[in-house]
């Protein structure tokens, strides 16, 4: 026979609240699988299941929203994890490199040393970011601190949305538009409706905003996602993604 909680004991086996549990179950995050004739709400094996991996990605920072879309649009929990390793090894390197070069300054500067205008270049560098420099033709400096802190609020699942759904939706519609599906297709719009949902997070609503980090990527597209990146291409696929974007906004 299957085993069944309910939610009082799933609480007490957990160590959350039954308010808790009913949260989640009320916004779509971990629903019971049953009801009793009784109208008592009854979890099973597969909804302990879901509770792990709930609690896994939570602990990694990531928001209920991004749990969510992450469970149902079926990424691997897995994949997340080593991406999210990746991403810290990568910025402890980075601080690790912006430490000796910041060493170095300081070195000059406590003897007296005029830093060399190489050394001042090679320290902003690893301040800043190529990145940023990008963003700065299209955006003013209080829009990239709205990015900047927005981007920090946001914690581990900024990178999740970042390099891994991103990503996936541009990939999406790049197969699509290479199939030749008309850019008013619902399937291109569905996707570029759920791409301006994650400009929004990062961007607060601001359409200026949004609209400079378009034309940003349109600049330089290789600059800001770090890897090699055809640009005609990439524009062609901007232009078929503002054309459903146009079409949504007139049905």
């Amino acid at each position: 026979m299957t085993r069944t909680w309910r939610t009082g004991q799933l609480a007490e086996a957990s160590g959350l609240t039954v308010r808790t549990l009913r949260h989640w179950d009320a916004i779509g995050l971990l629903s019971p699988s049953r009801r009793t004739d009784a109208g008592h709400r009854e979890y099973g094996e597969p909804d302990l299941v879901r509770l792990y991996q709930v609690l896994a990605l939570r602990g990694l920072g990531l928001s209920l929203d991004t749990i969510a879309v992450c469970l149902d649009v079926g990424v691997d929990p897995n994949r997340l994890v080593r991406d999210q390793l990746d991403s810290v090894e990568q910025s402890l390197a980075g601080l690790e490199v912006l430490r000796d070069r910041l060493r170095r300054l300081a070195d000059d500067l406590a003897a007296d040393r005029e830093p060399t205008t190489d050394s001042l270049l090679d320290a902003l560098r690893a301040i800043g970011g190529n990145d940023l420099g990008v963003l700065r033709r299209h955006l003013d400096a209080d829009q990239v601190k709205v990015l900047e802190a927005r981007h920090a609020a946001m914690g581990p699942s900024a990178h999740y949305l970042l390099e891994i759904e991103w990503p996936e939706l541009y990939r999406r519609a790049e197969r699509l538009r290479l199939d030749g599906v008309d850019a008013g297709d619902p399937r291109v719009r569905a996707l570029v409706h759920r791409m301006d949902e994650l400009s929004t997070l990062f961007t607060g609503g601001d359409t200026a905003v949004s609209e400079g980090v378009r034309a940003a990527w349109r600049d330089d597209p290789a600059a800001l996602s770090g890897e090699e990146v055809d640009a005609p291409a990439f524009r062609e696929l901007a232009d078929y993604l503002d054309r459903a974007r146009t079409e949504g906004a007139t049905r």
